[in-house]
């Protein structure tokens, strides 16, 4: 039975990389993968899935509107897909979730999605909060905050490098505009260590 994964971290754990290591080997072994992305983040370019470690792949992209079960199921008619794996899935509305458990419990193709978990107030994204409630596995990919423990929260940065924790929920950028820290320094709003000493 196929099944749907989600696989959260902070900012710049090696989700995008682990990504597209996974699709590279479904491809290698002969079989198909449809790759999607939100339409929202095009820091790498549209439709591109990039890894900081320079990684990348054209891929599909979806909006807060898109029907991704419709979107997928007239990929599979084209060509059998092995796999789904969907990049920055906290962009997912709840409904869409739900289709991509359609898409695993009626097309039986497996869905791997990778996302944040929380936003910079440490609050759940919609679809990282749906993905949450019902993927059938779950699995923390780990990064390390700058004073060596592991990063679970994001904070985000104001143009001087310090941390704010107001404002809307989504702003794209990338080490410029967050950082991942543990929860003790994001309690602190600590973006990196006091006087650049440890």
């Amino acid at each position: 039975m196929a099944k749907l994964y989600f696989n959260y971290s902070a900012m710049n754990a090696g989700k995008s990389t682990l990504l597209l290591q996974g699709s590279y080997n479904y491809i290698e072994r002969g079989m198909n993968t449809m790759l999607l992305t939100a339409a929202i983040d095009d820091r790498a370019g549209k439709r591109v899935i990039a890894s900081r470690i320079g990684l990348d792949k054209k891929a599909d992209v979806f909006t807060s509107t898109d029907d991704v079960y419709e979107m997928i199921s007239a990929r599979h008619k084209k060509e059998h897909l092995s796999c789904i794996l969907i990049d920055e899935a906290q962009f997912l509305s709840q409904q869409q979730v739900r289709q991509l458990s359609d898409v695993a419990d009626e097309l039986a193709i497996p869905v791997l999605c990778y996302g944040l978990r929380t936003d910079f107030r440490g609050e759940l994204f919609e679809g990282s909060a749906e993905l949450l409630a019902i993927a059938d596995r779950l699995r923390e990919i780990k990064t390390i905050c700058w004073c060596g423990s592991k990063a679970s929260m994001v904070l985000r940065l104001d143009a001087q490098g310090r941390a704010i924790k107001s404002g809307e929920q989504v702003v794209i950028g990338g080490e410029d505009v967050y950082a991942s820290v543990c929860r003790k320094h994001w309690k602190a709003e600590e973006p990196s260590a006091p006087n650049g000493s440890l």
